[in-house]
This record gives structure tokens, C-alpha cells and sequence, in this order.
């Protein structure tokens, strides 16, 4: 069994259908992306995981229990994150302070929040030297990087990641993802919706491609990656410009 598997899932906006019998799954230790073109339903997809967005049918399982349907609170609680795009921070409130709401479903453990703490400025030591600076006075960079960090303040089984790249410089995008990769490596699931398409598939094991709310090609990101004609077919535009991907990087941690 995975530890996320979604089945026909149907989520609309209204009358319009966002998401049409879409299905896939995510192993525990795994790294997955999701990619397609704007208003393919990938950030549709993410909310739904997360309780932000009821499904109108089908099902999402994690860790074998049915979560469809229930409030994004409690799904924090059962081990699911999610970094929203645009980071969703408050902007008035320091970085330290930021990650102490990360941890609010885990609060009663004062020693879990010190541990968790220590754990996340490892990954972010940037962010331990400006843990008293005013959220909105950070860069785009370290405001992205506070996002993610906040995220892992909830000791997530699954984190689920829109847009990490969004209107950030090339170097900057490389950094957050070798961060990510060393999350992945220390047993954190990943899905990612990611625009930089090539990145992308430097970094997962296995890609999904929507179009329309459905999955129109999934399989390995190594097999992706050495075919991208195919996957540029279903993208329109092919991802556009990109910071160049690490050279074969990702399949040094293959399963």
C-alpha cells in the first residue's frame, strides 16, 4: 500500500470541473512531481490532498485511511503539509515566530519544538541568522525558504510543495531543491507541482503530466527526462526557460 493513493478523484469549481477521475499515488520515501500546463488542475490537486478543496467523488487514502472530506487542520495533524504557492507567511511576525505556528499541532511537546527546531535551522541556516527579522523584510528567497521550513516544523510524512521556484533567481531555486532533496533523504515524501520542468525531473523518481484535470502521462522522471519531446507534447510551451538541472544528480539516491 502507498502512502498517498488517490482514486477518480472529481473536484469543481462550481460548474466548472476542475479535476476529472484523477489518479496517482505516492510511496513513502519517494519524491513525485506534478507537472503540466496552467489550468491543468495541478494546484487543484494539491488543495484537495490537503483538505483545502472537498472532492465531488473518488477517494484519497493515506497511510490507509480514507481522508477525503476532512478539514486541512486535522490532516496537518496526520502527518500532511502543504506549502501553498505564494508561501502564504505572516508577514508581520519574525521568522522564528513563523515556525512556531508551523508547529502548533505539535505544541504540547515543548522539547519536540526546541528538537524540530534545531532540526529545520540545519537545513536552513540562513534562517537561523535572521530568526528575529520581520518576515516581510526578507527576500524572495528566504521568504520561500521560510515557507518550506515552517512546513517541516509539523515533522511531515508527506509534504506537498506548489510552485517552489515562483519568481526566484536560478541559484536560489537550485538551493531550495538540494534542501529538498536532503528532506527526501532523511524520509520525507515529497509532491511537487513545478514549473521548471527539467529541475523538476532532475530531482523525483516519478512524474505525473495532467491536462484538462486528468493524468495524460505518468512514469519514471529518468524516462521523462530522456524523452522530452513527449512531455514537452502534452506541456504547450515545453516548461519555457529554466535553470539548468543538475546533471543526472537525482538518480544518485535511486530506488
Amino acid at each position: 500500500m502507498s502512502l498517498l493513493d488517490v482514486e477518480d478523484l472529481d473536484v469543481s469549481y462550481g460548474a466548472v470541473q476542475a479535476l476529472r477521475g484523477l489518479s496517482l499515488s505516492v510511496e513513502a520515501g519517494e519524491m513525485v512531481a506534478l507537472l503540466g500546463a496552467n489550468g491543468a488542475g495541478k494546484t487543484t490537486t494539491l488543495r484537495a490532498i490537503s483538505g483545502l478543496l472537498a472532492p465531488r467523488g473518488g477517494t484519497i487514502t493515506f497511510e490507509g485511511e480514507r481522508i477525503d472530506g476532512n478539514p486541512a487542520y486535522q490532516l496537518v495533524g496526520k502527518g500532511i503539509a502543504h506549502l501553498p504557492e505564494g508561501r502564504d507567511l505572516f508577514p508581520s511576525l519574525t521568522v522564528e515566530e513563523n515556525l512556531r505556528y508551523g508547529h502548533w499541532t505539535r505544541r504540547r511537546d515543548r522539547g519536540d519544538y526546541k528538537r524540530q527546531l534545531d532540526k529545520v535551522m540545519d537545513h536552513f541556516p540562513r534562517l537561523r541568522e535572521r530568526r528575529t527579522q520581520v518576515a516581510r523584510t526578507l527576500s524572495g528567497g528566504e521568504q520561500q525558504m521560510l515557507g518550506v521550513a515552517r512546513a517541516l516544523m509539523s515533522s511531515p510524512k508527506l509534504l506537498l510543495v506548489d510552485e517552489l521556484s515562483l519568481g526566484l533567481a536560478p541559484m536560489i531555486v537550485r538551493q531550495l531543491f538540494e534542501i529538498l532533496d536532503g528532506v527526501n533523504q532523511e524520509g520525507t515524501s515529497v509532491l511537487l507541482v513545478e514549473q521548471f520542468v527539467h529541475m523538476a525531473l532532475a530531482h523525483t523518481h516519478r512524474a505525473y503530466v495532467l491536462a484538462k484535470g486528468q493524468v495524460v502521462l505518468e512514469g519514471a522522471s529518468r524516462d521523462m527526462a530522456d524523452n522530452p519531446d513527449l512531455v514537452a507534447s502534452y506541456l504547450g510551451e515545453g516548461g519555457g526557460a529554466e535553470p539548468e538541472a543538475p546533471e543526472r544528480k537525482r538518480r544518485a539516491r535511486a530506488r
